[in-house]
């Protein structure tokens, strides 16, 4: 299959010891998924240090500062995708709730305690220091740069792939 720009690159096996001058043969899937793996550990093991998880972070994130609080079937809604399971959202919930760290008013619409919202905060402060650590090295223009490259990747191969729009 011959690629948009007339050049085509042979696709080698993934290989973790590829040098600088094979990195363009190498699958994109594996670098990626190598680098979720990774990045997503770093930031849980982090946060397990404190005794929270990164789902709890997406739920306190998720009913942090909306014009309207959610309910808990729209945090449900909101954040399954992201879980490693169809329940995991509304186990978080409830475990927030246990921690209250939530609270439900009675439209039984979610709300930050202040408990909560020292967690979220503080769990803020933390994912800043991870990305301190996950970006070191790497400049922002870099940062920006490998980011487009990805989105132009999933559009490629989700969309038409016809566009010639650089983002």
């Amino acid at each position: 299959m011959e690629s948009p720009t007339g050049i085509t690159t042979d696709q080698a096996p993934a290989n973790p010891a590829a040098t600088d001058d094979m990195l363009a043969t190498q699958p994109v899937g594996y670098w990626c998924g190598l680098t979720h793996t990774a990045v997503t550990r770093h930031l849980r093991d982090a946060m397990a240090r404190i005794d929270v998880t990164q789902p709890q972070y997406w739920v306190l994130n998720c009913v942090n500062g909306v014009p309207t609080a959610p309910s808990h079937e729209e945090v449900i809604a909101q954040l399954t995708h992201l879980a490693d399971g169809p329940h995991e959202i509304a186990r978080v919930v409830d475990q927030l709730l246990h921690r209250e760290w939530l609270r439900i008013d009675d439209g039984q619409r979610l709300h930050l305690t202040d408990a909560g919202e020292a967690a979220r905060a503080r769990l803020r402060e933390l994912a800043t220091e991870v990305r301190a650590v996950v970006h070191q090295g790497v400049s922002d223009e870099e940062y920006v740069a490998a980011l487009k490259v990805l989105r132009r990747m999933v559009a490629n191969v989700e969309g038409d792939g016809t566009s010639t729009n650089p983002f």
